[in-house]
């Protein structure tokens, strides 16, 4: 794939990354996941390519945490879309709300080490935000909840700037984790973590009959043979309470710092859910339940943040109309 375009947008994310390229829309959508040489420590594999239990996940709540694995990673996706020789994209990436300097010079210089020409770093909330169609731009409050693989990221904007964020480790991974537990206590076995992800979304969190049972497929670790168990719905539920809940009292103490009139709009506009957490049937009703305010699923919640770094690609103009809640991290190189 050749493209004309310079500008790209990169949602670098714990489960997945995206690539968005000016007048074309998403081009690429992979996972952040690298295979090494067990032998020689080299990447084998990269993306959709690294699959396993062998793989690597170099990311966790949009920084590397492996800044080699990472920077190769990105520069690979790159190649992939943007096979100009002697152009040098121009960045617009997700910078973590209430990140440190150094995790921001961090996220920086990765992109230049990836040979980006600029790199232009948009606060997380707010490209989450823009692509679920809020207007970041007016006085209102609007609350958006990101649940990512690794973690959840609550925020509440308004004028284009977050006015109180949350991070809840974990994310949907803690949820999956839990899942694995259970199996692994009372019945010995091993589930990977896509059956842990496939019993989830068949479960939901409104876990409602509590009479239903799920059927999952794991290994028995003596004699490596697969056997299908059935978990049933109440079982699972007092499981993952803790991370589930978790995220509701996050959510419920961010609302808490907002000032009053922020708070009180938020009780007529509520809020909107996105990211892979979002997929799960009836967080939206628990949440609104909590919180005691609307609360919908995004469109298309796994790419709200690609979408909303897209925004920025596609006019540039949004920038200078939004300056003061963005950072340049750099001039053309």
């Amino acid at each position: 794939m050749s493209l004309l375009g310079r500008d790209l947008a990169v949602d670098l994310g714990g489960a997945s990354t995206r690539i968005y390229a000016h007048g074309k829309g998403i081009v690429l959508d992979e996972p952040s996941a690298v295979i090494l040489d067990d032998r020689t420590g080299k990447v084998i594999a990269y993306g959709a390519d690294a699959t396993g239990e062998e793989a690597c996940r170099p990311v966790s709540g949009g920084l590397p945490v492996d800044g080699e694995l990472t920077r190769r990673m990105v520069r690979h996706f790159l190649s992939k879309v943007h096979r100009r020789p002697f152009a040098r994209p121009r960045l617009v990436m997700a910078l973590p709300d209430n990140c440190t300097p150094i995790e921001r010079a961090a996220l920086s210089d990765l992109a230049f080490e990836a040979d980006a020409r600029r790199i232009v770093l948009i606060p997380h909330s707010l490209a989450a935000a823009l692509g679920a169609g809020l207007p970041v731009d007016s006085f209102a409050g609007h609350m958006v909840i990101d649940i990512g693989r690794d973690s959840a990221r609550i925020a509440v904007l308004s004028s284009g700037a977050a006015v109180a964020t949350a991070s809840v480790p974990g994310g949907g991974e803690a949820v999956n984790r839990a899942i694995v537990r259970l199996v692994e206590q009372e019945h010995g076995l091993l589930l990977d973590e896509r059956e842990a992800e496939s019993a989830k979304r068949d479960i939901g969190t409104e876990w409602k009959p509590l009479d239903r049972h799920v059927t999952v497929r794991a290994r028995d670790p003596d004699t490596g043979r697969e056997r299908e168990v059935r978990l049933p719905v109440q079982q699972v539920y007092e499981a993952t309470r803790q991370p589930v809940e978790a995220i509701v009292r996050a959510a419920m103490e961010t609302v808490e710092r907002c000032p009053a009139e922020l708070a009180a709009d938020l009780g007529g506009r509520g809020a909107v859910l996105l990211g892979g957490g979002a997929l799960l049937r009836g967080l939206a009703r628990r949440l609104r339940a909590s919180l005691e305010m609307p609360v919908r699923r995004a469109e298309r919640p796994l790419e709200c943040v690609a979408f909303g770094l897209g925004r920025f690609v596609d006019d540039m103009g949004l920038i200078a109309r939004l300056r003061s809640g963005l950072a340049w991290a750099g001039p053309d190189r």
